[in-house]
């Protein structure tokens, strides 16, 4: 090959994900992994019962239609109605993904023209950094800063707006936030659409962590805001709400425009998948008011359970207003080196995190925060707090 690297230098450093890595660390020493972000257990029987008689009913067994099948698509729609008063057309204004992750790269490829800058709120989930390189955009990070007084991530829209040049094609922003948490409020969205619309820059946000709320928090589709609707498309799966990871049920809304240039890039990623799970989440979509009531309800109990203990163990907390994970400070243990303390956890605690610095460009800003995810059952959290307690 004459000495030339395989791999493209847009991927340089990239290399194998963090959660490939925890979660094999896991399975090595037998630690609680609270790393990766799935349930421990499966989502509504009902749910998982219409998978099961798609199957047997020969629905979705062969190829499904490119845009995603007809009942999906639907259910979207009446979604962003019922939950935002968002009108979306199910035939020019919905497409069907494997997962969000695809939604997000189909999206950038489509949408990204070599050179063009992406800003991106850092620290962000570690597709992005993949996604925008492989697109060949240039990936401008804004940080979110932690505040110790209010126990958050805060984002500082003076940066962001200082962040926007005459290069910049896309804002790629992600609320509910992971890794930390952050639900941007009603008038920091105002701010950024704002933004958009003076700066002609086109939005993809990803909402998977929609309805994964707490306290008083809401969760406010920026696709909503004026000015926003044509320039916006918004990314959301059935994944985090019901609880089937597996199944990379993902979706992505907007004008028919900004869809048909998705879908391009998409039929020539994975054309179609998740036949039979399709027609599940469309059932899934239609649950009660009473479902997504006690999702949030049962996560903010859990939030609160394992907050609790990671305090009792000496950590700093992130107490989290949206997703699954709770950020934690490592500094009062001792530590300063996330990467470091999260290889050695699993030796000397028997539990497994991710180093916030895998999500940052600037690593040494997130060096000092850890990840732990806790949608779990409650007593693998007891026990996981109890383990930690060891650490102090």
């Amino acid at each position: 090959m004459g000495g030339r690297p395989l791999l493209n230098r847009r991927l340089d450093g990239l290399g194998t994900t963090i959660f490939a890595e925890m979660s094999a660390l896991a399975t090595a020493t037998g630690a609680i992994n609270l790393g990766q972000g799935f349930p421990d257990t499966d989502g509504p029987e009902a749910v998982r019962e219409a998978a099961v008689r798609a199957l047997r009913d020969g629905r979705g067994n062969q190829y499904p239609p490119g845009p995603g099948v007809p009942e999906l698509r639907t259910a979207i729609a009446e979604h962003q109605q019922r939950f935002y008063g968002l009108t979306v057309d199910p035939d020019t204004e919905v497409l069907v993904t494997v997962g969000a992750t695809e939604a997000v790269a189909a999206a950038l490829l489509a949408l990204v023209e070599p050179g063009d800058e992406v800003v991106a709120l850092e620290p962000y989930y570690d597709s992005y950094a993949a996604c925008i390189a492989m697109a060949g955009g240039t990936r401008v990070p804004v940080t979110l800063r932690a505040d110790p007084a209010s126990a958050t991530f805060r984002l500082d829209l003076d940066e962001l707006r200082a962040a926007v040049t005459p290069r910049t094609r896309l804002l790629l922003v992600n609320t509910p936030h992971n890794p930390t948490g952050t639900v941007l409020t009603r008038e920091e969205l105002a701010a950024i659409a704002e933004l958009a619309v003076e700066r002609d820059l086109l939005v993809v946000t990803d909402e998977v962590y929609e309805h994964l709320v707490f306290d008083d928090a809401e969760h406010h589709p920026l696709a909503g805001f004026p000015g926003m609707r044509e320039r916006t498309l918004t990314v959301s799966s059935a994944g985090k709400t019901f609880s089937f990871t597996g199944w990379k049920v993902g979706w992505a809304t907007g004008r028919p425009e900004l869809i048909a240039a998705v879908r391009t890039a998409k039929q020539y990623l994975t054309y179609v998948g998740s036949g039979p799970f399709q027609y599940a989440a469309a059932e899934a979509l239609r649950l009660p008011d009473s479902y997504f009531d006690g999702l949030r309800a049962d996560l903010t109990a859990k939030r609160d359970l394992l907050s609790a203990g990671l305090a009792d163990a000496g950590f700093t907390v992130y107490r989290p207003r949206g997703t699954y994970f709770v950020t934690a400070d490592i500094r009062p243990l001792g530590f300063d080196d996330g990467f470091a303390f999260c290889r050695a956890l699993p030796e000397r605690a028997g539990v497994v995190a991710i180093p916030h610095a895998v999500f940052y460009d600037h690593r040494e800003t997130g060096a000092p925060y850890v990840r732990f995810a806790f949608c779990k059952r409650d007593e693998v959290l007891r026990e996981a707090a109890g383990r930690l307690r060891k650490l102090g």
